[in-house]
């Protein structure tokens, strides 16, 4: 494998945890429910996977206990935002707190201990053709799964009469409710299915990013996934090309530490969360393609007639 490889598919793992967290959140956010707690859905995806991979010997348990973490979640947060009515950004703000808090608790007794790695597949003939082959045949399967979530997400919010639904309820839930459609049930759907990603995508960096638990290893990666889904201007498409470019400068400003140039380690740490804001500001300066696109209920709570 050659250095040009090399960075391609180091670029790939570093950008599957924020395509997968961030498509969880585009859908939830489409749906009109701003949650701002991926980052804690993610690191209880990561200890939960870990847990399960490393109690059972098997990744792909580790997967769905991933999986069934930021669900649960996702869960809580929808019974409280949806149910109870409380204020979304606060909830999501403590949502955060309470999956890095408990988190912290259950992996504090497999801290050091070594992971049970997600392997790449290998299909015949493809991954052994020179060059493209272990970059485009050789990945795991949770990288075909982030790209396959993305033209599904695609073709189901605008090809499908569940997509209108999920962007009618998003644009405007009280028309959307006066037409017969249970807001809440479509709203509990779109938060447990960005949970449910969240998690994947937690698990993904305990099980092939970095085979091991570390308290707070999402690194604020969730943070930058719900940024990537303003960037995106909701559009699933537009969302991957900003994952892997966020992914690439993330790798970039390791490899220019580890090349030795005389820049501060703790300036390229920041690179990315930098590159973060100043694209947050450029696509905020675009008045008319964030107009189009941004679900007009975003964060608004929808309590139905009694």
């Amino acid at each position: 494998m050659d250095a040009t490889q090399a960075v391609i598919l180091t670029i790939i793992t570093a950008s599957t945890p924020l395509l997968l967290a961030a498509i969880g959140e585009l859908v939830t956010e489409r749906s009109g429910v701003l949650n701002l707690g991926v980052e804690g859905m993610m690191v209880m995806g990561a200890v939960c996977g870990f847990a399960a991979a490393y109690t059972t010997g098997n990744p792909y348990i580790g997967i769905l206990a991933g999986v069934l973490g930021g669900v649960a979640l996702s869960f809580f947060f929808a019974i409280l935002t949806q149910t109870l009515a409380t204020n979304q950004v606060a909830t999501g703000l403590a949502l955060t707190l309470l999956g890095l808090g408990l988190s912290g608790l259950i992996g504090e007794s497999f801290v050091g201990l070594p992971g049970v790695k997600l392997q790449q597949l290998s299909i015949p003939f493809l991954s052994t053709i020179p060059f493209i082959g272990p970059i485009l045949f050789g990945q795991d399967i949770l990288v075909y799964t982030s790209i396959a979530l993305i033209f599904g997400t695609t073709y189901v919010l605008f090809k499908t009469r569940i997509g209108l639904i999920i962007r009618s309820v998003g644009d405007n839930h009280n028309s959307a409710h006066a037409l017969g459609y249970n807001v809440i049930a479509v709203r509990y759907a779109c938060i447990m299915f960005g949970g449910a990603c969240s998690g994947l995508s937690g698990a993904y960096l305990s099980l092939a990013y970095t085979p091991q638990w570390i308290e707070n290893m999402t690194a604020g990666r969730g943070w930058v996934a719900l940024a990537l889904v303003v960037f995106s201007t909701w559009l699933p498409k537009r969302l991957a090309i900003g994952a892997y470019l966020f992914g690439a400068v993330w790798i970039m400003g390791l490899y220019v530490q580890a090349l030795g140039f005389g820049i501060p380690s703790q300036f390229l740490s920041s690179l990315p969360y930098v590159v973060t804001i100043i694209a947050l500001v450029i696509i905020s300066g675009n008045k008319t393609l964030t107009r189009v696109n941004t679900p007009a209920c975003i964060g608004q709570t929808f309590v139905p007639d009694r």
